[in-house]
């Protein structure tokens, strides 16, 4: 089973199977739980209220969810006032693709993600609770600041670009070589525990 098709915990404890998706040769998207037709704004709203699915081609029966959920992000990103990815992100992430370094992306970007999906949740709580109390602005910035010195560092570290004039930074080493790799994984490890601390910290204020 492939990583877009896993199977979700209902309330019960019971794992409830993916929604199953069929895309059809005229690009329609059928729904089989509702037995319905739906569109990409049906699977985008689907998304956010994190309802698992998982789009089969109704030829081949080919997994294709992830060219789905990619063409959803399209489609966002062309309505006005959506965007959410900087036109920096997309350039080096694409320069990513084809990079010795190209698979520890995906790891690492689905970490941030999860991060700063925690870090959302967390807000929200604040804003719940200062209604008992005194509106957190502080605590409010601080996490904002952090969740974005995040994608900040995720990028910095796995971008393919030079710095600056050319050149690479003082702390590169040179790609492919056991030391790029250890320092690299170095940097990993060392993020990871601050993104942990910060969680700790946030968690016990």
């Amino acid at each position: 089973m492939s990583e877009s098709s896993s199977a979700t915990s209902s309330p019960s404890g019971a794992e409830t199977p993916p929604i199953v998706i069929k895309k059809y040769a005229n690009r329609r998207l059928y729904n089989t739980a509702t037995s319905s037709y739906v569109t990409l704004d049906d699977l985008s709203r689907m998304v956010k209220q994190r309802a698992d699915f998982v789009v089969y081609d109704a030829k081949t029966g080919e997994d294709i969810t992830r060219a789905v959920l990619t063409q959803i992000i399209v489609e966002e990103e062309q309505k006005g006032g959506q965007n959410l990815l900087p036109i920096s992100f997309l350039r080096q992430l694409i320069g990513l693709y084809g990079d010795s370094m190209q698979w520890l992306v995906p790891r690492y970007l689905d970490h941030a993600m999860s991060t700063f999906a925690r870090n959302q949740e967390q807000m929200r709580k604040s804003l719940q609770d200062a209604f008992g109390g005194l509106f957190p602005f502080g605590s409010l910035e601080q996490m904002g600041k952090q969740n974005l010195a995040l994608f900040e560092q995720t990028m910095k570290m796995f971008s393919p670009f030079p710095t600056s004039g050319g050149e690479k930074s003082k702390d590169a080493a040179e790609p492919g070589s056991e030391a790029s790799l250890s320092e690299l994984r170095k940097r990993i490890n060392d993020l990871q525990q601050q993104i942990n601390d910060y969680g700790k910290k946030e968690k016990n204020d």
